[in-house]
């Protein structure tokens, strides 16, 4: 299959991937990590779809994903180390938020894993690591974005699609902002002092009432990428769970 023009060769080589699989339609491209990984394929190795059936976010929530609307994207990452999920989410969606500034399109980052536009959510990041014990064995980062609308009237109110804000995008211009700084992403355990500082610049979150997981006011992350609650009784880590704000 050809990806907006481009075959898996051609893709490869413009987005710097040791490996680049473009398919016309998937359950999910972390289904395709997945497999590529037990057959011991590449860190690095992407996979680009077309169309994503079950396309996943966090929760087994549903992601739309139709045809040609978006980027689909999954990448394996093999740290070196282990490193928790929730740090590779947060930098690769820090990632985002550089790439869409590249693009000049203002994002946050709503903790943990989404990408907010005009206070819509454009993009979702989803991490899911394969360990044998106490071995991390591989993680695969999905990466789903929003390029074109119109998006269907039930979540047009809380998404939005990035060429509302810059008409006449492509998918190729989104991944070539994208990809160089993907390919930086670190894989040390914690998150280091100048990510907690972008983190900080771009989070959607700081200083809103947080109803649920628990009750207080946001007041950014940990180096351990969890989010920290300023409550009645002091200051709380969440590190899972669905955010309520007020």
């Amino acid at each position: 299959m050809k990806y907006d023009g481009l075959d898996a060769t051609a893709l490869s080589a413009r987005l710097g991937a040791p490996n680049c699989v473009a398919l016309e339609r998937v359950t999910s491209t972390l289904d395709i990590i997945h497999q590529l990984a037990e057959d011991g394929a590449p860190h690095g190795t992407l996979v680009l779809a077309d169309e994503q059936v079950k396309g996943r976010g966090r929760r087994s929530r549903y992601w739309h994903s139709p045809r040609g609307s978006g980027v689909w994207l999954g990448s394996l990452l093999r740290p070196a180390a282990p490193v928790e999920g929730g740090v590779l989410a947060i930098r690769a969606g820090i990632c985002l938020v550089r790439a869409l500034a590249d693009l000049d399109v203002v994002a946050k980052l709503k903790w943990p894993n989404d990408i907010m536009v005009h206070d819509r959510k454009l993009a979702g990041i989803l991490c899911e690591a394969r360990w044998s014990g106490q071995q991390l064995l591989w993680v695969a980062l999905g990466i789903g974005i929003n390029v074109h609308g119109p998006l269907p009237r039930e979540i047009a109110d809380r998404a939005i699609a990035l060429d509302e804000v810059l008409p006449g995008i492509g998918r190729l211009k989104v991944l070539d902002a994208l990809m160089p700084w993907l390919r930086g992403l670190a894989d040390r355990p914690t998150l280091g002092e100048h990510e907690c500082f972008e983190f900080g610049r771009c989070d959607w979150l700081a200083g809103r009432p947080v109803l649920e997981p628990v009750a207080g006011t946001a007041q950014g992350i940990d180096r351990d990428g969890a989010l920290l609650v300023e409550t009645l009784e002091g200051i709380e880590r969440v590190v899972g769970g669905t955010i309520v704000t007020a």
